[in-house]
Order: structure tokens, then sequence, then C-alpha cells
């Protein structure tokens, strides 16, 4: 599984909106600054975001961006699905929509387990988790295991 650059950048720069709280509207400079995010990639991704309600926008001198709802209301799960669409497919088709034969029938279950686990880490962390850095006890305990951070 691979996490684009744009679903990076749109988890960063929520958390920056996440951690700046109810203080006011932040410029989409400022995020792009905070976190080294391209300028006019930012403005795109913002845009997607603003476009699935995960954040609202006003123009102008005094404008910026802010979440749309408390930070501990939206995941990161939330966030990636409104810039990529779904967290697992495979060949641009949701798991549950494909059949498999012969030998390789119970491949399916292999892409139905893999959609349920990144779902149940990436549904349980929310952008108030990641501004007050940290993540829930179940994702923290999985990273412990040396085996998660080896490169194969």
């Amino acid at each position: 599984m691979r996490i684009s650059a744009k679903a990076d950048y749109a988890v960063r720069a929520a958390a920056e909106l996440a951690a700046a709280g109810d203080g006011g509207l932040v410029p989409a400079e400022t995020l792009a600054r905070a976190q080294e995010i391209p300028h006019r990639f930012l403005e795109a991704i913002l845009s997607d975001l603003r476009r699935e309600g995960i954040v609202t926008s006003r123009r102008g001198a005094r404008g910026g961006y802010a979440l749309a709802r408390p930070a501990d209301r939206i995941t990161v799960a939330d966030v990636i699905r409104a810039v990529d669409g779904p967290l697992v497919y495979v060949r641009d088709e949701r798991p549950a929509d494909l059949e498999y034969v012969g030998a390789a029938s119970s491949l399916l279950h292999v892409w139905v387990a893999l959609r349920a686990n990144v779902r149940a880490v990436l549904e349980r962390v929310t952008l108030a988790d990641l501004a007050r850095g940290e993540v829930p006890d179940v994702v923290r305990r999985l990273t412990e295991d040396e085996e998660a951070w080896r490169n194969p």
C-alpha cells in the first residue's frame, strides 16, 4: 500500500489546522510553510478538502482555512478519502466488488482483510490526536514491534 504525496500533505495540513484550534482562519501560505508543502499543490488539496466538508475557507486579506468540524470528529481516513478516494482498492475497484476463481479465489479475503486493517488504524486516529502529538494506544502498540520499522 502506498500513501500518495497528496494524502500525506492533506493529513499534515489538516493536523496543522487542528493544532491551530478555534483561533480563527489559517492562511494557506502559513500551512505550506509550517509543513514544507508546495503552496500551489496545497491550494488544490485544500480545495478538495473544502469540497468534501473537511475544511471551510474565507477569501480576502483576513481569509484562510479552518476545520469544518471539531478535530476529534475528523479521522485520518476522512482526510485521505477526501483527496484520494477509497483507502484500499485493487485495479481501481473496491475489494468487495471483485471476484476471483480457481487457485486465486481466496485472494479476495486477503484484500478485504487488508482493507479492514487499514481502516482499523486510519479510522481510529483523529486530527485531535495528531495535534496533541499522540495516537490511540492500539495504534501505538503496533509500532512497538521492531518488525514494523524494518524494511523488507
